[in-house]
């Protein structure tokens, strides 16, 4: 931020510089010209006076060359009286632009001054958010490590399951077999009970009717 700030304090002095440097001499030289425009009149004055008290050609003349060279200075002095007064005016346009530029460099810091507050602001939250996720990621870390030894003790957890079910199927089956055995065994030993009882019946029947028909 401060290199900013350097950066256009030197430009504002750079052309302020530029600026006014070729008119440095002008007020000089303005003074100069004033002080010999004075002292050309006076001395004209006093060739005058001594003219009318002494008279002759050579005071004529010198003179007309005096008047010559007043009007001269009379002439430069003119301009470069404008000249000051339009450098006075340009003086007043680049103050008032200095003034502008002054003030837009104040709006300019004060808006630097703020935008630095704000970044402090956002840095600060950034390095609770940067925290915060820190924080997340672990606790999402140990989430995945729990959620994988879940994983792992459903999967165990189903591969008994599945070894429980095939055992208790096959327990079922070898059941069903022995009851199957036992039904056909049971069924054999009803067939041949009845068949028992059956021959059992006959040979009873044959022993029976021999008395009965005796005398």
């Amino acid at each position: 931020m401060e290199s900013w700030k350097s950066h256009v304090r030197a430009r504002l002095l750079r052309r302020d510089q530029t600026e006014k440097l070729p008119f440095a001499g002008v007020f000089t030289s303005l003074s100069q010209l004033e002080e010999r425009f004075e002292i050309r009149k006076q001395v004209l004055d006093d060739v005058h006076s001594k003219s009318l008290e002494r008279g002759g050609m050579e005071v004529g003349k010198n003179t007309r060359l005096l008047q010559l060279q007043l009007r001269e200075s009379e002439h430069l002095a003119e301009k470069l009286s404008q000249t000051v007064s339009d450098l006075t005016a340009v003086l007043y346009l680049k103050e008032g632009e200095l003034q502008y530029w002054n003030s837009r460099v104040s709006q300019y810091r004060q808006e630097a001054h703020t935008l630095a507050k704000g970044r402090n602001t956002l840095k600060a939250t950034l390095s609770e958010l940067e925290f915060t996720l820190e924080c997340q990621s672990k606790e999402l870390a140990a989430l995945q490590a729990e959620q994988k030894g879940l994983k792992e003790a459903m999967a165990q957890a189903r591969r008994e399951k599945e070894e429980l079910l095939q055992r208790w199927m096959e327990e079922k089956r070898e059941e069903a077999d022995r009851l199957n055995k036992y039904n056909d065994t049971q069924e054999r030993l009803h067939r041949l009970t009845k068949q028992l009882k059956k021959h059992l019946h006959r040979e009873m029947g044959k022993e029976y009717v021999p008395a009965l028909t005796s005398p």
